[in-house]
């Protein structure tokens, strides 16, 4: 069964306003007291990325927007900009992750707040690993595999570099409550998703953790890609979200055509108390790009889901469209379950 998908059109649109003027696109939602609180990556020129802020009366309807940036570049290791923001709420505190870029190196990091206006920056929490480090410690254990040197190979540190090259760690997103008391996050090192699994602090995740974790990196792989529309690679989109059947996460899936990649929205199932271990998934895309703005922007043929929002049983879904605006769909919650169901592992 194909689950009904209704487009319901583009929500947020660049300005001419400097911070903005490039493209609008890729944004953490998040609803608070009836009020949807949307973070999304406003590109200037030269690919320069802050993150702008507007919140909604109903999930397509605008209620106010920031004529300047929320958070901009302030460490070196954002220099060039603050990417692809998600948000969750854990316990009180909003955890807001986000792709770090400082012209060479692409990571996750973190900023925290407790009213949505005042934030906290935490740093980069994943990996700074060069490709021949990862490389090392994963064949250590015979772990790695053709597909990973096809994708990071070029990742090589480069001598004449002032700064370090290290692994491309992007798509970083908590999960919305800890799992047995501890918390919990996806990230992507091409092609596949990773997870962690049971931080009690995320100081605890030191050279050594990460040093540990590659000697295993098979067993935190959560998904991988699998079918034809997502066959070249995938990465984590919404941040996941709880249901009677376990965590439903909407992904991107990649492949490759003569007009070059095109990104699809998609679908999983991960166990309620073992994220780890996926229980079924779409063989087909959730939704992929049909319409002109989906199609035509700064970057074509993108459909990049990166929020969600339920109310009752429909299921909205924001994404950047073409790397240039923002979109949304909708969807019912138990209809995509059912079909799910229908497509276990």
């Amino acid at each position: 069964m194909k689950v009904t998908v209704k487009k319901l059109g583009i929500l947020l649109s660049k300005t001419t306003k400097h911070f903005e003027c490039k493209g609008v696109l890729n944004p953490a939602v998040i609803k608070v007291n009836n009020i949807i609180h949307l973070f999304y990556r406003a590109v200037a020129k030269d690919n320069y990325s802050t993150i702008g802020y507007c919140q909604l009366s109903e999930p397509m309807i605008l209620k106010n927007r920031w004529n300047k940036p929320m958070l901009i570049p302030q460490a070196d290791y954002e220099f060039q900009g603050l990417e692809d923001p998600r948000i969750v709420e854990i316990e009180g505190t909003f955890y807001l992750s986000y792709t770090a870029y400082n012209g060479i190196n692409a990571l996750g990091a973190l900023a925290t707040s407790q009213d949505l206006v005042h934030w906290k920056k935490k740093g980069i929490i994943v990996p700074q690993i060069t490709y021949e480090e990862f490389k090392h410690f994963t064949e250590a254990e015979g772990t790695i595999h053709e597909k990973y040197v096809r994708f990071n190979a070029y990742l090589k540190s480069h001598e004449k570099q002032d700064r370090r090259i290290f692994l491309w760690d992007k798509n970083l997103i908590f999960f919305p409550k800890k799992i047995n008391n501890k918390f919990c996050f996806l990230h992507r090192i091409k092609p596949d998703i990773q997870i962690v699994v049971a931080i009690e602090n995320l100081e605890d995740l030191t050279i050594d953790f990460w040093q540990n974790y590659f000697l295993h990196f098979d067993e935190y792989i959560v998904l991988s890609p699998k079918h034809d529309h997502e066959v070249s690679y995938i990465g984590s989109g919404c941040p996941p979200i709880e249901t009677i059947d376990g965590w439903l996460l909407i992904y991107h899936g990649v492949h490759d055509t003569v007009k070059g990649y095109v990104y699809s929205a998609c679908a999983a199932l991960l166990e309620f108390n073992n994220p780890q271990r996926e229980i079924a998934r779409l063989p087909y895309p959730l939704f992929f790009p049909d319409k002109e703005w989906e199609i035509t922007g700064e970057v074509n043929n993108v459909c990049f889901p990166t929020g969600a929002i339920v109310e009752n049983d429909t299921l909205y879904i924001y994404y950047g469209a073409a790397d240039e605006r923002i979109a949304v769909a909708s969807l019912s919650i138990q209809e995509l379950l059912k079909a799910l169901a229908v497509n276990k592992n």
